[in-house]
């Protein structure tokens, strides 16, 4: 796990989505796997927010990738790295499910995975995370955000469209360009919960403002306004 603001590392060369959509990288476990490049709405106006600016500090909930580090750092801006996932299964067991309910458990994870002081980040990547959080653990979680974000800053998180399914993929996720995302499913898991847009509405109801893009992928891109 990567805490604090990482300094500038050497650029990363921008894919060219045309041609090479597919490649193949490492996953956590060791293992190789396939990867799809495809454009993302939300990906493109959460860099919009930032576009012009300098000096921000933004944290990224899906662990420390080369590639991220790289692309926020050469914007000029600080990057936190928090691997949620691994914090989630050491905390609450291999699969991340276990008694998300008791209160200090919660604590524990939070003081974990987002210690940090109010107002202390310019802007989120929170990726698909959520969705593998029971509601006392959501809820908690959602409002240490809430209160580590700078107000008028921007989140972006991903949450699958179809709220019938029994286990959702996860990925690892890797900034090419500002519109422009390397997926890789890493494996299964079980989410907690899923959500439609008017029970997201609902979750972020303490933000300015929320809002959804949809992918062929069926994942639900959404933009949360601090």
């Amino acid at each position: 796990m990567l805490r604090g603001p990482r300094g500038a590392q050497a650029p990363v060369a921008a894919s060219n989505p045309s041609a090479s959509p597919r490649a193949l990288f490492t996953s956590r476990q060791g293992s190789s796997v396939e990867t799809t490049t495809r454009q993302s709405r939300g990906l493109e106006e959460f860099f919009n927010y930032i576009r012009g600016q300098s000096g921000l500090t933004i944290l990224d909930l899906g662990g420390a990738t080369q590639q991220n580090v790289s692309f926020i750092t050469n914007l000029g801006h600080r990057l936190y790295s928090e691997d949620f996932l691994q914090i989630l299964s050491e905390t609450f067991g291999p699969d991340g499910t276990a008694d998300q309910s008791n209160a200090g458990r919660i604590e524990y994870f939070l003081r974990q995975a987002l210690d940090y002081p109010e107002a202390h980040f310019d802007g989120v990547l929170i990726w698909d995370v959520l969705e593998y959080l029971a509601p006392a653990l959501l809820t908690a979680v959602v409002e240490r955000l809430h209160t580590i974000v700078r107000p008028k800053s921007y989140m972006l998180a991903f949450f699958h469209s179809d709220n019938k399914l029994e286990a959702v993929p996860y990925y690892t996720f890797r900034i090419q360009q500002v519109n422009l995302l390397q997926v890789a499913q890493q494996g299964s898991r079980h989410p907690a919960q899923l959500f439609n847009n008017r029970s997201l509405e609902k979750l972020f109801g303490p933000f300015e403002s929320v809002k959804f893009f949809l992918t062929r992928e069926r994942l639900r891109e959404v933009i949360i306004k601090v």
